[in-house]
């Protein structure tokens, strides 16, 4: 880890519990980076772990209802200009829009443990006018394990706590897979829903 990312990461880490929903909604910092210090910080008996989990959530929250706006304000115009700035380039817009396409407003939940499209999936979200509350609760539903589990090896690493890619690779490959098979179910339900219409 960088210097200036550690810097900032102290920063935020700072403001206790707010530091991490602000660390969380600008996404200087990758999430998984952020949860696993706060988990740390928990470790040592600076914050709780349930404070912790309710920082990451609304701050994850805000970050992808951030994005939902820009895709429902925005559109596509505005991300092929301004994209770049929020790290997202054309290729994660693009396969974001193919997997709600394809898989409709389910896949809000279940791309959030898929790498590439999860960060994005909320831009075509937005573009559709996916419903405010449905999308509020899908994204909630999945920011709460996410946070939960890497603030859980931010706490059990410590002060390895820099570490949380190497350790985490397991978690995240089998929640990939978990949410790829949910998908296939939900995508087989949809199918054989507009058959039957």
């Amino acid at each position: 880890m960088s210097g200036l990312i550690h810097s900032i990461l102290v920063a935020f880490m700072g403001l206790g519990y707010i530091g991490i929903a602000l660390g969380l909604m600008i996404e200087v910092i990758p999430s998984e980076i952020v949860l696993a210090y706060a988990g740390y910080l928990v470790s040592q008996g600076k914050l709780t772990f349930l404070g912790a989990v309710i920082a990451g959530t609304i701050g994850g929250l805000f970050a992808q209802l951030f994005l939902y706006w820009i895709g429902q304000f925005g559109g596509r115009p505005f991300l092929r200009k301004y994209g770049k700035f929020l790290l997202i380039g054309e290729y994660q817009i693009n396969r974001s829009e193919v997997w709600f396409r394809k898989y409709g407003m389910g896949v809000i939940f279940t791309a959030r443990f898929i790498p590439v499209v999860r960060h994005a999936i909320s831009i075509p979200a937005g573009i559709s006018k996916m419903p405010l509350r449905i999308f509020t609760l899908y994204t909630t539903l999945a920011i709460i394990p996410w946070s939960v589990i890497f603030i859980y090896l931010g706490q059990q690493l410590a002060k390895n706590w820099a570490n949380i890619n190497t350790l985490a690779k397991p978690y995240v490959q089998t929640s990939a897979l978990a949410a790829a098979v949910v998908m296939v179910i939900y995508f087989v339900y949809i199918a054989v829903k507009r058959k039957k219409q």
